[in-house]
């Protein structure tokens, strides 16, 4: 829609509220609401103001004036609020300049959307994620001085199977086998169809959705692919539907990547693919039926794996997944079909429209528009330098003897690593200004010392399990 449809469709659907959204810079979607009355079209030009030092990793305190620019193409109807809510996805800008603001995530996908079709490589990149999910029926956590816990619980968990719950129904999801029983095993598929046709009222295509793999409540809903900006709004729309559907159930949704100790984790795999004049471009006679210019992608991907993890793996409890020895994407290595390696070239569809990559370390706990624009970067760095992947990897990475899989390279082991990493790896970032310096230095910065840093220094309960009595 254009500003004037906008306006014109408050006015015709009795929208009382205007919700203007945008994401912050360390990945949480952030609002303000609005009487519909003060939405103008004045405002699509010259926006409304915000305090940018209230955020994470943004203005200093002096410098905090900043604005929003909705989107008029994102606007949407809230599907959760009793009063009627049109939400719309804004940009951020200075007031002084008038200038994107270079920390917004949303303006980063824009910048790189417009750096693929500088190259003349492609004018489309194609995104389709997988994110996996728990959803709780109870969650309690806290931390001081002196004691630290986390609690939660599922009616589906397989450590209730003993439990008096007056009666105890059965039916629990044993560890690693909730791909993918019928109900009354799978408890949720009523939540996830609800969430389903959310998601495509708010014109979001949903391909299938599922219990997965873990105990205690596992679910992924996958939605189908769409260009890099638009499916970064998308993933946003995703994540609050799936939250708000659980909330109204009186239940709990978590993109942790692993809040539960030995079962699988919650991963992204993230599909990829680049398009021109709307022909695909990944498809060829080249291994796997990918095309010579998906082959050098893959390459540019292995070869900034590990720097890319500090945007597609962003939280310490990312390396609580990332183990290796747990049939996790550890392995740098690509092969068809081969779910042990962490780039995979799916086999499903012989059409040249569905050949694409799919890339399996990162998690949803990342912000949507960097991780998407990190991996397009480092794919396009693999292109025009023609980066070699190496020899596809057809065996169980996971059976491997220890002295062939120490020739394969591996994902970080923890967020400090990371970070480390795209200190030393980050000039394929920088390409067209999509990313900058500033960008860079801060995620770093920020990162290190309000995440890392924050759980190095404190002690954990499983260390008194260990340690108490030496």
């Amino acid at each position: 829609m254009s500003p004037k449809e906008v306006l014109k469709f408050v006015e015709e659907n009795n929208i009382k509220i205007v919700d203007l959204r945008f994401m912050d810079f360390i990945g949480l979607w952030q609002h303000c609401s609005y009487p519909a009355h003060e939405l103008t079209e004045d405002v699509f030009e010259d926006g409304m103001g915000f305090d940018g030092s209230s955020l994470r990793g943004w203005q200093a305190i002096n410098n905090s004036d900043m604005i929003l620019i909705p989107d008029p193409a994102s606007a949407k109807v809230d599907p959760f609020t009793e009063i009627p809510t049109l939400i719309l996805i804004c940009n951020v800008f200075d007031p002084i300049t008038k200038e994107p603001y270079t920390r917004d995530p949303r303006y980063i996908a824009k910048k790189a959307q417009n750096y693929l079709k500088g190259t003349g490589l492609a004018d489309t990149a194609f995104f389709g994620p997988e994110a996996e999910f728990f959803i709780f029926d109870d969650i309690r956590y806290g931390y001081s001085a002196n004691s630290g816990f986390f609690y939660f619980d599922s009616e589906e968990g397989n450590w209730n199977s003993g439990a008096d719950r007056g009666p105890n129904l059965g039916y629990k999801i044993r560890h690693k086998e909730g791909y993918f029983p019928c109900p009354p095993h799978d408890t949720l598929m009523g939540l996830r169809s609800e969430m389903t046709t959310l998601m495509e009222e708010m014109d979001i295509i949903v391909e299938a959705h599922h219990h997965e793999v873990a105990t205690g409540g596992q679910c992924e809903i996958d939605i189908k692919y769409a260009p890099l900006l638009e499916q970064g709004d998308n993933l946003l729309l995703y994540k609050y539907i799936v939250k708000n559907v659980a909330r109204k159930h009186n239940k709990t949704a978590t993109f942790m990547p692993k809040p539960m100790y030995g079962d699988n984790g919650s991963g992204m795999h993230v599909h990829q693919s680049l398009w021109k004049d709307g022909k695909p471009l990944f498809a060829g006679d080249e291994y796997g039926g990918l095309s010579e210019m998906a082959l050098y992608y893959v390459g540019g991907i292995i070869k900034h794996a590990r720097a890319l993890a500090a945007f597609t793996n962003p939280t310490t409890n990312s390396y609580k997944r990332l183990v290796p020895g747990f049939e996790a994407p550890v392995n740098l290595a690509y092969s068809s079909r081969n779910r042990s390696a962490s780039l995979r070239i799916p086999m499903y569809d012989s059409s040249p429209k569905a050949k694409r990559i799919e890339v399996r370390f990162p998690d949803p706990s990342c912000n949507s528009y960097l991780a998407f624009t990190a991996m397009l970067m480092a794919g396009l760095d693999g292109i025009e330098n023609k980066i070699d992947p190496g020899d596809p990897m057809d065996k169980n990475l996971y059976d491997l003897d220890p002295i062939e899989l120490s020739n394969v390279p591996q994902m970080p082991a923890s967020l400090d690593e990371a970070l480390d990493e795209l200190e030393k790896d980050h000039e394929f970032l920088l390409k067209g200004d999509v990313f900058t310096e500033d960008v860079i230095s801060t995620w770093i910065e920020y990162k290190r010392e309000n995440e890392a840093n924050e759980i190095n220094m404190r002690p954990h309960p499983y260390e008194f399990m260990l340690y108490f009595d030496f």
